[in-house]
């Protein structure tokens, strides 16, 4: 199934992997500035990330992220083993996961896109930054991208 994220009668599922607490505050903040329907959640590591998009453990009424954004420098399992898992997995493939780091370094970036990221962002180090990315986030991926969703995840 394919469709534009753009429905009114449902919220957008914005799942932001982070274990930094100000960036995660700042980042739900500027999604709350924006004019979409977003319900925001969020895992402070990759282990309890994934438990949430598998709905294992605590997770099992979680609902399955319409977009991902995924810091790449966690504790217990980082980024890039989380991006590689999701994008392996036939199941959750298709969910874009924009890869939101403090890092800018050319192996990163490639490190990432190599492992399927549908995007790359560099942190940025003001509440303006974020408004902007929340909002082209928002305007790109929640409401002009065609997805596509497996109804059976």
């Amino acid at each position: 199934m394919y469709h534009q994220k753009n429905n009114k009668n449902r919220a957008n599922i914005i799942l932001i992997i982070d274990d930094n607490p100000t960036d995660v505050l700042l980042m739900t903040e500027a999604f709350a500035l924006c004019d979409g329907h977003n319900e925001i959640h969020t895992a402070e590591d990759g282990v309890y990330a994934l438990e949430f998009i598998r709905k294992q453990n605590s997770f099992k009424q979680s609902t399955t992220p319409d977009v991902i954004l995924l810091d790449l420098n966690m504790p217990r399992k980082n980024g890039l083993e989380v991006l590689m898992e999701l994008k392996s997995d036939p199941k959750f493939s298709f969910i874009p996961i924009i890869v939101y780091t403090s890092s800018a370094a050319l192996e990163d970036v490639k490190a990432a896109y190599k492992r399927h990221a549908n995007a790359y962002i560099k942190k940025p180090g003001d509440f303006e930054g974020y408004i902007k990315i929340a909002k082209s986030i928002s305007d790109f991926w929640l409401s002009a991208a065609i997805f596509y969703s497996d109804s059976s995840v």
